[in-house]
């Protein structure tokens, strides 16, 4: 869902902070642009360089087939991407996602420097703001104590883009066919990625692998990575919560961000999340780098900024309002685990609390599909078409036991099975067929015999037809003269 940006409430007002930092993400996990290999620093200081360039973007946010609520938000401008992926339980992880997107779509303006100086102080100011602003709303309202969001940004200046990461959403750059994972995740398993203890098809698995050391809640203090990237026309950015990046390898990706406009790309990207298991909400952003001979051909200046996800859903309800209704524990995050936070570390956030609730509450809360569920619905079927074909299997044998006397080609007979049929399918069959026929009965007897008389076994048949031939009576001929 996306609406234009402007029907919606303007955040709070950016505040102070602290002075902003420059230092990278790790080297293994993006590359940074003091590094002449790097894809990011290929072509950077051509005439293409000093030209100025523009954004052709498209966002899009699904709550997914397993929640009920949507805990993403996500904004889109000409000068601003950003991701925000809430946490927070009953205490309302759409809160802290929307009024992050609040606060951090004022950063959507032309830069204030020629030089673009000032991009990395922007961001860095902005974060710490949507950081005030949830804390303002706990302060207001405690049971939001416990809300918290990620949020990832990308700041656009022309020339580069000011990258600011807290938590676990992603950023990525696609440039000449190779995707390069822009941010880190500030979670438990990629500390543990990061000390070679773990590998990356492990962390998938981790017990802990829901922890987030880092996010935007109001009260611990969260660094945020800040850093600048040079861009160049052909590069394509792309933003998304871990409902994508959970599910889709950077193999995966990368093939879908070669292909189609970026509405096309955000859409391919969402869809193959879920097709891909995915249990939690989704939000792609995908956003080309465009001269401006090629933005002028696309209409480039005319795209409106879009909101998507819980941003665009809450409008400007009271945080009290949204308790109304709402199902606690559904925090829109990853499946959950039976697992306690370590004893050796200091702050981590659950990002998906469910083990906590009373068992009436966990009863009810949405469950993340298990994996290989294509086997277990082809079992539930072989399942299924076992006990029809035991049942009729049984229904079967029970008819071959059961015989009755009725008539056949004029004659009276046994005949096994009941008296009914099924279209297509005869129920009984004539066993013995006697020489007694029906004009020789009386009747009485030609009667019953003509609507089937039910035996007990094909004795009390046999018993049945002796009776009605030992009464039957001779025919006789009319002489004419």
């Amino acid at each position: 869902m996306t609406i234009p940006a402007d029907d919606q409430p303007e955040g709070a007002p950016v505040a102070p902070a602290e002075p902003a930092t420059s230092e990278p993400p790790a080297a293994d996990s993006a590359p940074v642009t003091e590094t002449a290999e790097s894809p990011l620093a290929r072509d950077a200081s051509g005439p293409a360089a000093s030209a100025p360039l523009l954004l052709h973007y498209a966002a899009i946010s699904d709550v997914g087939r397993v929640r009920k609520d949507n805990q993403d938000s996500g904004y889109a401008g000409p000068w601003l991407l950003t991701v925000c992926d809430g946490v927070g339980g009953a205490a309302r992880g759409d809160v802290a996602s929307s009024t992050a997107i609040a606060s951090l779509r004022a950063l959507d303006d032309a830069p204030t420097t020629p030089d673009g100086s000032d991009l990395l102080r922007r961001v860095t100011d902005a974060l710490h703001s949507a950081h005030e602003s949830i804390g303002h709303l706990v302060d207001q309202d405690p049971a939001l104590n416990g809300t918290s969001t990620t949020a990832t940004v990308a700041l656009f200046d022309g020339r580069r883009a000011a990258i600011g990461h807290v938590g676990d959403s992603r950023a990525y750059l696609f440039r000449e066919g190779e995707l390069s994972q822009l941010t880190t995740d500030h979670t438990l398993v990629q500390s543990l990625i990061d000390e070679g203890r773990i590998t990356e098809a492990e962390a998938r698995v981790h017990p802990h692998r829901n922890l987030i050391l880092k996010a935007l809640d109001g009260i611990h203090e969260a660094e945020p990575d800040v850093y600048v990237i040079e861009l160049v026309p052909g590069d394509r950015l792309f933003l998304c919560s871990d409902g994508a990046s959970g599910v889709l390898d950077d193999g995966r990706l990368a093939d879908i961000l070669s292909m189609g406009t970026p509405d096309f790309a955000a859409v391919e990207l969402v869809r193959a999340s879920l097709e891909a298991g995915s249990s939690d909400n989704v939000t792609c952003l995908v956003a080309d780098v465009l001269d401006v001979e090629s933005a002028a051909a696309l209409d480039v200046a005319e795209l409106e900024p879009q909101l998507v996800g819980a941003a665009a859903e809450l409008r400007r309800r009271l945080p009290r309002a949204l308790f109304r209704g709402h199902r606690s524990g559904d925090t829109g995050e990853m499946e959950p685990i039976d697992a306690e936070i370590p004893d050796d570390i200091g702050f981590a956030i659950p990002s998906d609390p469910i083990i906590d609730l009373d068992p009436e509450a966990a009863r009810y809360a949405p469950r993340a599909p298990q994996r290989y569920a294509w086997a277990r619905r082809l079992l539930v079927l072989v399942v299924v078409v076992g006990v029809v074909w035991l049942a009729a299997a049984g229904a079967w044998s029970w008819i071959q036991q059961q015989y009755y006397v009725g008539s056949y080609d004029g004659r009276v007979a046994i005949f096994r099975g009941v008296d009914a049929s099924l279209p297509g399918v005869d129920l009984s069959e004539p066993v013995v067929v006697t020489d007694v026929t029906l004009e020789e009965l009386s009747d009485v007897d030609r009667s019953a015999v003509s609507n089937a008389i039910a035996v007990d076994d094909l004795a009390d048949a046999r018993d049945k037809v002796e009776a009605l031939a030992a009464n039957r009576q001779p025919t006789t001929t009319e002489d004419t003269d």
